[in-house]
């Protein structure tokens, strides 16, 4: 729309031309009805507004009623007056056609002004607490908040709501979230809030603060920019020492602060069940333990170990130690403990060796052992060895001299050519070296069994 006012204006200084034929309607002298003015005669108007509808078309002309008679002449003054009258009623069209322009313009300006008027709302806009009242033609309350240069974001809270649409002596409001990192008992986490004090944001977080501990005040602002907060709500703990339960409210830190905010002191190796550094939760039972605690020195023997080499010079079956083993000796200490009085298992704390044990070294045979002695294979070997030790060829008699399935004592064991016991040896070798003693010295080494040799 042009910003050009609807009709044309003129200065007596500038020297501008009055429109409408020399006819200034703002000094014009009013004049009394039906007047004639002097001059030239009025200009036909042809002015016609866009928005005006088009002039209804003239009617027809009435049909006469009833033929009236005609006035008769008057003489002298009666006349002219009449004359007069007649004049200035034909006269009284024109001067209403030329102030109908003047008309039209100021009934158009009229309506704009009423428009203009109507379109213009007193708005109270309050922003984070601060009101201030403005006039806007904003149609909603987001137009409203754009015009005034109001940015908001997904935390932030209008009312009424953006899009609504807005009244003159509307108020809105607008209020800024602000993020709180907040660590609530011991858990940590971000929210936001449109409080602007601390007190307000744990009210609105649904935390209780009667008696919590806050490393802020409450009365603490909250900027935009939002802050950072430690959160310790009050807890119920039961301590558990010496017999008694202790049952106390807190909102201490860590589990050792509680233990100690119930009057309960730690000594030596005292400990609590749980990590004295975790933090006590609503309900907890925590138990003190008493421990008490002592030492004891132990020495223990260190195995030998055996090493076995092969000897192609001895019989299958046939093993010769040639350095017996010796134990080793080492010395552990162990922690003794009592906790509230009941003994618990001895801890290794400490463990030093003495002496470092000798290993067994013993040469094994690999030679194949034979199984025939010319002149007692025919021999029952069977029923002498059921005799004299029921067939087992580790048994030994109970003085402890005699040994084997045969009952060797260990010295003609060794001069037949064993090795070690003959309990020791394999029940072949026990048979093979037993037809030996029989071709040197015939059945008497068995006095009692040797006739079952021959059945």
């Amino acid at each position: 729309m042009s910003s050009s006012p609807p009709y044309e204006t003129y200065s007596t200084v500038s020297g501008t031309q009055p429109p409408y034929g020399g006819y200034d309607p703002h000094t014009a002298e009013t004049v009394a009805y039906g007047t004639v003015m002097p001059g030239p005669p009025p200009y036909e108007d042809t002015y016609r507004p866009a928005y005006e509808p088009p002039a209804p078309p003239e009617p027809p002309p009435a049909l006469p009623r009833q033929q009236l008679p005609q006035p008769q002449p008057v003489a002298g003054r009666a006349r002219d007056r009449r004359s007069t009258k007649r004049r200035k009623g034909s006269e009284r069209p024109d001067a209403i056609r030329r102030l109908l322009p003047q008309a039209l313009v100021v009934a158009f300006l009229a309506g704009g002004t009423t428009a203009f008027v109507a379109k213009d709302k007193a708005i109270e806009l309050n922003v984070d607490g601060k009101p201030r009242t403005l006039h806007t033609f904003a149609d909603d309350v987001t137009e409203l908040l754009a015009d005034e240069g109001v940015p908001v974001g997904a935390h932030d809270v209008v009312a009424p709501a953006p899009g609504t649409a807005l009244a003159s002596g509307d108020e809105v409001h607008v209020h800024y979230g602000r993020p709180v990192r907040i660590t609530l008992d011991g858990e940590r986490r971000e929210l936001w809030t449109t409080a602007q004090t601390v007190e307000g944001a744990l009210r609105e977080f649904g935390v209780r603060a009667e008696g919590a501990y806050l490393s802020l005040a409450r009365s603490q602002k909250i900027g935009r920019q939002g802050l950072t907060i430690d959160v310790r709500t009050e807890r119920t703990v039961t301590i558990m020492a010496d017999g008694r339960a202790r049952t106390i409210r807190t909102n201490a830190a860590t589990v050792g602060e509680a233990v100690e905010e119930a009057g309960i002191t730690l000594r030596g190796e005292d400990t609590i069940s749980v990590a004295s550094a975790s933090f006590p939760r609503d309900g907890q039972t925590v138990t003190v333990l008493r421990v008490t605690g002592s030492k004891e020195v132990r020495e223990e023997q260190i195995p030998f170990d055996v090493r076995r080499t092969q000897d192609a010079s001895l019989f299958k079956g046939t093993e010769v130690v040639d350095q017996a083993g010796s134990p080793g000796l080492r010395r552990v200490t162990f922690a003794l403990r009592s906790v509230n009085g009941v003994k618990q298992k001895p801890r290794r704390v400490r463990t030093e060796v003495v002496r470092e044990p000798r290993a067994q070294l013993v040469r094994v045979g690999s030679k194949p052992m034979p199984t025939s002695v010319q002149g007692a294979d025919h021999l029952d070997w069977g029923s002498l060895a059921a005799c004299e030790s029921g067939g087992r060829p580790n048994a030994v008699d109970p003085s402890g001299t005699y040994g084997g399935l045969y009952q060797f004592d260990t010295q003609t064991w060794q001069s037949l050519g064993g090795s070690g016991r003959p309990q020791d040896a394999t029940a072949s070798e026990q048979t093979f070296r037993a037809k030996r003693l029989y071709v040197q010295r015939g059945a008497g080494p068995w006095p009692h069994c040797g006739v079952r040799l021959h059945g």
